[in-house]
């Protein structure tokens, strides 16, 4: 039976050292998060950015833009923002309208104040292990890896899921550490060997969107499991393994809600209070 792995006591605890960081700064740091058009899970996010934000005493500026913003007037404000000294971090809501290119949006955004750490200047950081804004999905799962007190250095680690927000720089930072690393994408799946990389992992990280793709019984006896999948079905949140199999296998596994959740929002006021800190000095 595995233990529990769950995201808010380990986000609490980094909380605390923000706030010690943030008094000990010349100014509250600040940060403008930019949404475009309405989408409720957006919103909901909003809200959350706002209250951590409050909590550790920083300046929380919100601008709300027409669901008819061209890519130009968006690229505009945020050459504003950049330009602003005053603005420490900029972040872009997601979803954005489908006359917005999302890829080529985040390239606008100044390296320095890229708090969501994708601009490909500080994804290149990461191959040479200088990063300084880690993407926030990312660096939560290695929290939670820290937490659980692994060696990583050789052991098997697989990522199913290659998107550009966490699979893929995921396996850098794991690359970066030593672990034997594998990447599992649609491809694995369709040749037919995504169980068979699975049952290998010692550790195995899941980060696609689709409930149930990994079943429980392929889970390695002892093996660390971290959940990053968020999905709705019916009336419940699951995430990408199936849990309840995967408990009576693993030693440690994420709960979804709980697991990566309370720690994504904790990151990104990491890496804004990074960024003030680089731009202080």
């Amino acid at each position: 039976m595995a233990k529990l792995l769950e995201g808010k006591p380990i986000a609490e605890k980094i909380k605390e050292e923000l706030k010690a960081e943030v008094a000990g700064m010349k100014k509250k740091p600040v940060l403008v998060s930019i949404m475009v058009g309405e989408n409720a899970g957006a919103e909901a996010y909003v809200k959350q950015q706002k209250k951590n934000a409050e909590n550790l005493s920083i300046d929380y500026q919100f601008q709300k833009l027409g669901a008819d913003t061209s890519e130009a007037a968006l690229i505009e404000t945020i050459q504003k923002m950049n330009a602003d000294s005053s603005v420490n971090g900029v972040i872009i809501q997601m979803p954005l309208p489908p006359q917005i290119d999302y890829k080529k949006i985040s390239q606008f955004i100044s390296p320095d104040k890229d708090i969501e750490g994708m601009h490909p200047v500080n994804i290149g950081k990461i191959v040479f292990g200088k990063a300084k804004l880690i993407p926030c999905t990312a660096q939560a799962v290695m929290e939670l890896l820290q937490a659980t007190g692994v060696d990583l250095y050789g052991k098997e680690v697989v990522v199913v899921g290659h998107s550009e927000i966490v699979g893929k720089p995921l396996a850098l930072l794991l690359l970066e550490r030593f672990a034997t690393t594998t990447v599992c994408h649609i491809g694995t799946s369709k040749a037919g060997k995504l169980e068979e990389h699975v049952r290998r992992a010692e550790v195995l990280i899941v980060a696609v969107g689709k409930a149930g793709l990994i079943k429980g019984e392929w889970v390695r006896e002892g093996a660390i499991v971290i959940d990053v999948g968020i999905n709705r079905v019916e009336d419940k949140i699951v995430g990408d393994v199936e849990h309840e199999e995967a408990f009576k296998r693993a030693s440690i596994i994420t709960p979804v809600p709980g697991g990566v959740g309370p720690l994504t929002v904790t990151m990104l006021m990491r890496n804004l209070i990074q960024a003030a800190k680089l731009q202080q000095s």
